[in-house]
Formats: C-alpha cells, sequence, structure tokens
C-alpha cells in the first residue's frame, strides 16, 4: 500500500475525459485500487478544478467534481504550518511556480511515496517527505 498524491492535472483529465491522458489516469487508478493505494491531493486541487466549471458557468461539472472530493475516495491535504515550511525550503531552492511548490510542501508533509504530475518541470524533483516525484507517462504501475 503506497499514499499515491495527485496533482491538479491528474483529476482534470480524468473528469473532462481528456482524450490523450484520461485512459492512463483511469488505468492508474484502477491500479491504486487493486493494491489497496491511498489516494492524496490538496485543498488546493480542488480550487484549482472548480475554477474552470465555475468560468463556464457548468454546474454540472462542477458539482462532479465537488460530489468526488467529499466522498471521501481521496485524502485532502491541507496547507498546515508544516506544509508551509516546507513550501519555504522548495521556494528557496526550486524555481518553480508557487502553486507548484503548495502542492509538492502539501505531499511533502503529509509523508508521501509517489506525486504524480504531468507538469515535466517537477518530474525527478527531490523533496523530502516525497519518495518519487514522477510524470504520469512513467508511473511504475
Amino acid at each position: 500500500m503506497a499514499r499515491v498524491f495527485w496533482d491538479t492535472n491528474l483529476f482534470i483529465y480524468l473528469f473532462e475525459k481528456n482524450a490523450e491522458w484520461s485512459p492512463r489516469v483511469i488505468e492508474l487508478r484502477r491500479r491504486m485500487l487493486a493494491r489497496g493505494d491511498d489516494l492524496l491531493t490538496s485543498y488546493l486541487t480542488v480550487g484549482e478544478v472548480l475554477t474552470k466549471p465555475k468560468q463556464l458557468n457548468n454546474a454540472m461539472l462542477e458539482r462532479s467534481y465537488l460530489n468526488f472530493f467529499s466522498s471521501g475516495s481521496v485524502e485532502l491535504v491541507g496547507f498546515t504550518l508544516d506544509a508551509a515550511q516546507r513550501y519555504g525550503d522548495i521556494r528557496s531552492r526550486e524555481r518553480i511556480r508557487p502553486a507548484d511548490a503548495m502542492q509538492l510542501a502539501c505531499a511533502s508533509a503529509a509523508r508521501t511515496d509517489l506525486f504524480v504530475t504531468n507538469n515535466n518541470r517537477l518530474s525527478g524533483m527531490v523533496v523530502s517527505g516525497v519518495t518519487f516525484v514522477t510524470g504520469i507517462e512513467r508511473v511504475p504501475y
């Protein structure tokens, strides 16, 4: 059993049925369920995924996201004092966007085994508290 943190883009691919990436995300989730892995993400992800449905006034998509994130099938990680300290560490040594650093800091504070993203700038980064940071195309299972 592993603790797997998904970056925002994976949820968008899943819910908005991205032709290129949705099948890979569905397969990843299926394998995670079979292994008994925990799915994690941050509250920032919830805000990020709600942006487009709100802009488009798409109440159905917004409700789908909210139902999923309130269902208990994903552990939502808050930006705690511990995460804030980790954020400061990450931002002091890496040249990445604040939102990316926040995601990694939350994953770090939650003691994540695998951080999965489709952001090539993050893939392979070394972050204390996260065993591996990898791109979706390189997930080992």
